[in-house]
């Protein structure tokens, strides 16, 4: 598995980082976790706002700083 944070390398994007590993240090998950900062990869993605959160180029969700428990649900679909 590998979770994506796509977005410039702000602080949301950071927190957003610390809650995917939270995440899945809660689930016991073994995970890469990759940043991208490249806005041609964002748009190729069809992710139109930052921060956002992709599995396995999956764009889960965009514009917002999900909770670890956000990003454990999501893993655990």
């Amino acid at each position: 598995m590998t979770i994506q944070i796509l977005g410039p390398g702000c602080p949301n994007c950071n927190r957003l980082e610390e809650n995917a590993r939270a995440a899945l240090d809660q689930l016991g998950l073994n995970a890469d976790v990759e940043k991208i900062t490249d806005s041609d990869r964002f748009a190729e993605m069809g992710l139109l706002m930052t921060p956002g959160l992709a599995v396995d180029g999956e764009v889960k969700s965009s514009g917002k700083v999900l909770s670890a428990e956000e990003i454990a649900s999501i893993l655990k679909s």
